[in-house]
């Protein structure tokens, strides 16, 4: 379980919370939508797009560039939406920071870095350079966790995905509900 599969528990959770649709170099994996999972773009093209400002926030990892185009914020603004996770790197984090200082800041943490290691490699979407190069970039965002006020490990779903909602419920102003017998 990984960030994707935490944000997908954490958004049942919490209605009305909509997810940004991030934009990458990296060739779609299979199962993958062009404008659901990812804006898959040219190196080109998403070099024209950063010249034009057009990024919130961009980074290179592992090889690829990733960023969040400043247009899937409008999904902030959509009927029934009350918050956007923008589900981002350490570099992308700093850069948010810098220009939304107001938006909540939380580093999701890997149980261990075994932990991390099995789930690439469950992917089976990624070669052994590939995880090597994933793992190494994680070792150098540990490093950053004092950047983070918020930090939550991503050990047991229900668990992390109620600390992350009741972070929301604070940030919102509601207070959280209490918990069920």
């Amino acid at each position: 379980m990984g960030k994707g599969t935490l944000i997908r528990c954490l958004r049942e959770r919490v209605p009305g919370l909509a997810l940004s649709v991030s934009a990458t170099t990296r060739s779609p994996r299979p199962g993958e939508v062009d404008g659901r999972d990812y804006h898959f773009l040219t190196q080109e093209e998403f070099e024209r797009r950063v010249q034009e400002g057009e990024f919130l926030e961009h980074a290179s990892y592992a090889g690829n560039r990733y960023g969040t185009l400043r247009s899937e914020l409008d999904r902030a603004e959509e009927p029934g939406t009350h918050g956007l996770v923008l589900e981002i790197e350490v570099q992308g984090a700093r850069q948010v920071r810098q220009q939304v200082p107001e938006a909540l800041g939380v580093l999701i943490l890997p149980p261990s870095e075994e932990d991390l290691r099995s789930r690439l490699e469950g992917r089976g979407s990624d070669s052994a350079a590939q995880i090597e190069s994933r793992l190494k970039v994680a070792q150098e965002e540990l490093g950053a966790r004092e950047e983070f006020r918020h930090r939550v490990v991503n050990d047991e779903i229900d668990r992390a995905a109620g600390e992350l909602e009741g972070l929301i419920a604070t940030m919102w102003g509601r207070p959280e509900e209490e918990p069920s017998p």
